[in-house]
């Protein structure tokens, strides 16, 4: 009986060591695995009209494909499970064995709407598609391709897949070996490494830490463009960047759902879930190795998460954040932070949506957890890539200025 007890009391103690303290919101969201709808790897063809499509690449998202006439085809597009936002994503390539003038409808479910312009590769380089080759009828989007033997892809948004992110931060680390340290931390559902950049001069204990996330929705690539260009203002050669350095810390996650973002999925990871709810219970290997990456080193360089960014895309460039800021260790951080930004930044005016996070979300955990300032930072589907490294080279700037109060 003894005995017993001893591994009881040992395997507790495992448990115990290994658990996350659950963070506490008052909606409660169901993370648990769900079933998916397996995307078919395959390449259409349609034999007189002597078209190919496929879906054969990483990022990919069509689940079929049909002869309307000699020069159109529908191409249906389905979500990986459902209930799921209305973001309708696709990514295909197209060829034909002659040149041919082509129409492609759009075919979703019937609840779901066509959100995203689309963007096309060939040449090896992106371009949006011109708004006379897109045609909105009755609420269907149909676009007009010209086609020859070279395939070309047409996407929601420009691909950043699993490996060309890894490619970038390495690439990042190469550089600025000094500051930017990449490793990994974990593994996702389907025992991809998950990547982590950490930002600092050499120096970690009793420093403050900033938290950066991007990617947990695969298609919201706007969002992770502004992560990297947030990252490469705070990691310049110069007396702002040396100072705040001296004084924090950053440990950025460049891609929290990787399983997802190959799969081509709408917004879900590999086990069907939205892991931007679950930052409640953990249910999910991706969020509940990042919760427990950052606590633990938080605790052991002896530290505090001040800030969390939660790097996203929407409708328009919008920062969602928490209603409650007096218990948090930078209480105004928020409203200096938008001042700062909206005086550089020549007739940019911030659009806030602050809220208590009732939902397990990410800005919401930052405060729970750790009593910081959480904010979901989205940047507009149709933002130019021009606007949106000014935005996060400004909104970096600010951010450095304020904690290191340079300009007071």
């Amino acid at each position: 009986m003894k005995r017993i007890f001893q591994i009881l009391f040992s395997l507790l103690i495992i448990y115990n060591c290994g658990n996350t303290k659950h963070a506490s919101f008052e909606n409660y969201i169901d993370t648990t695995d769900k079933l998916i709808n397996e995307q078919k790897k395959q390449t259409f063809y349609s034999e007189d009209q002597k078209v190919f499509v496929s879906n054969e690449f990483s990022g990919a998202r069509i689940n079929d494909f049909e002869k309307i006439n000699d020069s159109t085809v529908r191409v249906f597009i389905n979500p990986e499970n459902e209930p799921i936002n209305n973001s309708a994503y696709y990514a295909f390539k197209i060829w034909s064995r002659s040149p041919k003038t082509y129409y492609i409808n759009f075919d979703y479910p019937e609840e779901y709407n066509h959100r995203y312009v689309p963007k096309i590769y060939k040449d090896n380089s992106w371009t949006i598609l011109d708004s006379v080759n897109i045609i909105e009828q009755n609420d269907k989007t149909s676009i007009k391709l010209s086609l020859n033997n070279s395939p070309q892809i047409v996407a929601a948004q420009q691909i950043e897949d699993y490996n060309s992110v890894i490619s970038w931060s390495k690439t990042l680390d190469a550089k600025n070996s000094n500051l930017v340290h990449f490793d990994y931390y974990g593994e996702s559902s389907e025992k991809r490494n998950l990547p982590i950049l950490k930002l600092n001069n050499g120096e970690t204990k009793n420093k403050d830490v900033i938290v950066l996330l991007t990617r947990q929705h695969p298609p919201e690539v706007t969002g992770y463009y502004a992560f990297q260009h947030f990252i490469n203002s705070l990691i310049k050669e110069n007396n702002l960047s040396k100072q705040f350095f001296d004084k924090y810390q950053i440990l950025a996650f460049p891609i929290l759902n990787p399983d997802g973002v190959e799969k081509g999925h709408w917004r879900h990871n590999a086990n069907g879930v939205d892991t931007n709810r679950d930052w409640s219970r953990y249910n999910q290997k991706e969020i509940k190795q990042t919760v427990k990456y950052i606590n633990k080193y938080v605790k052991k360089n002896n530290s505090r998460v001040i800030i969390g960014l939660d790097f996203h895309s929407t409708w328009y460039d919008v920062f969602y954040t928490n209603k409650e800021r007096a218990s948090t260790t930078l209480p105004n951080f928020v409203s200096d932070w938008f001042e700062g930004i909206e005086a550089n930044y020549p007739n940019y005016k911030v659009k806030e949506a602050s809220g208590n996070s009732l939902k397990p979300v990410s800005k919401g955990w930052f405060l729970k957890a750790h009593n910081a300032v959480g904010i979901t930072f989205e940047i507009g589907d149709k933002t130019p890539k021009e606007n949106i490294e000014l935005i996060g080279n400004i909104a970096a700037t600010q951010m450095m200025e304020l904690l290191l109060d340079t300009k007071n």
